[in-house]
């Protein structure tokens, strides 16, 4: 059979966190339909919950589909059912490029690493152009053996790379990008990848590699105005925007030299506020909120983590970027080695003290790819291989000094503390009108979660709290 018509497919997350009401797919199966409909394939992309993928009964002659960690189950459930129909899949994404071998049990293949020159590549193999040894990153079954490619080089130029065409994209309940979300849309836009950075929980150099690669600003300016700043607020999904602070620049410049006016949120670390010509080039350009990894506010911690920076790094860059209007979201993690309940309440306090405008309160997890998976996994502390709880919500491993209940309770209490009713009618009060919005929706979704994870919470409780005469916390 020829490779015609192709289905890139990326399953929602089935959990609750805080922006569940925002449906933004990764950008890679967009960008790949859009490559195969460039090379002369009937494409598409779809972004929807496992019910929804299942009942649709994909029609096409390869399905592509994409798995993290959290959606691995959710993933794999269509990809068997694609299968059982008769479609041949092949999976890619962070947890199939660590994990191949787990993929393919519910696959034909399994591409790691970055695939937009693996999967046409697998195309052409397919339709008999080229053998599959060619294709790099590949593992497949030769017979009753499975085989295992080299991996292939990182997109050393970003720049020759398509721009994601987003009408090639339904998303649940059949709606197109552009349909949601108070009449416009959330544009997910890449104009990096990779991280120099060493953090020991985190995978993305894993996947993507320690070099930054970055597109030029002509390019992104080029897919920029393909949208309208009327009805889109972009969201640029770089890992770290600023990690080259000239070019950030540059960007910024360009952006503002072209009269755009949209509104934008992106990722960075704390360092950005060393350079104040880029954070003021940043507002003109529309920046309105950031989001920064404080992780800690303990100096052991930090450490561990190699996180590379320190409590007055944060303190700093708080104050310099709420001076100039941002929003500043904040995220925390919990689980060190290095944490106590002391170091973590502590945390806390800092969110409430500094007055950051929203926060997220993360439970420190063993994503397969990065180190700390690896220490988890060899030291034995690994205590559920539910892949659907590996969402930074849930206690996967044995904290050295909580019970697994204990750092599940401490982040629930965490999120209740940060925005309980009294915190988040002071930032209205202080005429913070964004972070009170944000607050009462946080309010409510930990409540929510809460009564959605009962069960989970029931069985962590009975399986891990401390014997009534130590103290047991209660949820």
């Amino acid at each position: 059979m020829m490779i015609r018509r192709v289905a890139m497919i990326e399953p929602r997350s089935e959990n609750l966190h805080i922006f569940s009401r925002f449906e933004l797919p990764r950008l890679g199966t967009v960008l790949l339909a859009t490559i195969l409909r460039e090379r002369g394939l009937e494409a598409e992309a779809l972004f929807m919950d496992r019910h929804q993928l299942i009942a649709r009964r994909i029609e096409a002659d390869l399905a592509g589909v994409s798995l993290i960690t959290a959606t691995a189950p959710a993933a794999y459930a269509v990809a068997d059912d694609l299968r059982r129909r008769g479609v041949p899949v092949v999976l890619g994404g962070p947890h199939a490029s660590f994990l191949p071998e787990e993929a393919l049990q519910h696959g034909d293949y399994v591409i790691s690493g970055e695939a937009e020159a693996a999967l046409p590549m697998l195309v052409e193999a397919l339709n008999g152009s080229r053998p599959l040894a060619d294709v790099p990153g590949l593992t497949w079954r030769d017979g009753g053996t499975v085989r295992r490619n080299p991996a292939g080089c990182h997109v050393a130029d970003l720049d020759a790379l398509p721009f994601p065409d987003f009408s090639l994209l339904t998303m649940s309940r059949h709606r197109r990008m552009g349909s949601f979300l108070l009449g416009g849309s959330i544009i997910p836009v890449q104009t990096s990848r990779g991280c120099p950075f060493d953090c020991s929980f985190c995978s993305v150099t894993g996947m993507f590699g320690r070099r930054y690669r970055f597109r030029s600003p002509q390019s992104v300016i080029a897919e920029l105005r393909r949208y309208d700043p009327k009805r889109n607020f972009i969201f640029f999904y770089d890992d770290n925007f600023a990690a080259n602070p000239r070019r950030a620049r540059e960007l910024c410049q360009a952006m503002i030299d072209e009269g755009f006016h949209f509104k934008w949120s992106t990722q960075v670390r704390t360092d950005v506020a060393r350079d104040p010509e880029l954070l003021d080039l940043m507002v003109k350009a529309g920046c309105q909120t950031l989001f920064i990894g404080f992780e800690s506010v303990d100096p052991a911690a930090l450490a561990e983590m190699r996180k590379g920076q320190d409590v007055e790094d944060m303190r700093f860059a708080i104050s310099e970027l709420r001076g100039r209007g941002i929003h500043v979201h904040g995220m925390f993690v919990f689980g060190f080695d290095a944490d106590t309940p002391a170091t973590v309440s502590a945390t806390v306090d800092f969110a409430i003290r500094e007055r950051i405008g929203s926060a997220q309160f993360l439970i420190l997890t063993p994503l397969p790819g990065s180190e700390f998976h690896a220490t988890m996994e060899s030291s034995g502390r690994i205590i559920d291989r539910n892949w659907s709880n590996y969402d930074a919500h849930h206690v996967n491993f044995r904290p050295a000094h909580f019970t697994p209940w204990d750092l599940q309770f401490a982040q629930i209490q965490a999120h209740a503390r940060f925005y309980a009713n009294g915190q988040v009618l002071g930032r209205l009060l202080r005429g913070r009108i964004d972070a009170f919005v944000v607050g009462v929706y946080a309010h409510g979704l930990n409540r929510r979660w809460k009564w959605h994870e009962r069960e989970y919470l029931r069985d962590l409780r009975r399986a891990f709290a401390r014997r009534p005469s130590e103290g047991t916390a209660t949820a």
